[in-house]
């Protein structure tokens, strides 16, 4: 029994360890929330908190969208809202999904689509903090079918 102990804390430090080792170092955030029912309603905004240690430098900010093979469009209209300290700043996103032969241009899994749509490059935020996002469809279909995650990633720009 000691033996089996010892074998399965091995194997559990040996598991953290990898995954330690295969984070992305300059990811500050990239996180998805997965869309109930795949129908994307207005009311369902999609919040999340980005802690910024560093202004000074620039920062790339990325839209991560996964979409069913059934989706209708070419493209996709949506929400960013950003707030700090009681200031908050919303710009409308329109994105292409689609080349006009309807090819998909994100990377395709089976029936699912992903992509990593720039949002901001070389962004410098405005001071130190946590940032509030919450991203909104702003297609006219409510809900929006065939959206099976929205999430957003901040990373370090290179």
């Amino acid at each position: 029994m000691r033996a089996f102990k010892l074998i399965f804390g091995g194997l559990i430090t040996l598991v953290l360890l990898s995954a330690q080792g295969c984070t992305d170092p300059g990811a500050v955030m990239d996180r998805n929330t997965e869309i109930p029912n795949h129908n994307w309603a207005y009311v369902n905004r999609i919040k999340f908190d980005v802690k910024i240690d560093d202004e000074t430098i620039p920062y790339n900010l990325y839209l991560n969208l996964r979409v069913g093979g059934g989706y209708r469009y070419a493209n996709i209209y949506f929400l960013v809202s950003q707030t700090h300290l009681n200031k908050k700043a919303t710009t409308r996103y329109q994105k292409m999904l689609a080349n006009p032969d309807g090819e998909w241009l994100g990377s395709g899994s089976g029936n699912l689509y992903s992509f990593q749509l720039p949002l901001r490059r070389q962004y410098k935020f405005p001071a130190k903090g946590t940032y509030h996002f919450e991203i909104e469809q702003n297609m006219r279909d409510n809900p929006l079918h065939e959206v099976s995650d929205v999430g957003l990633r901040v990373e370090k720009a290179q």
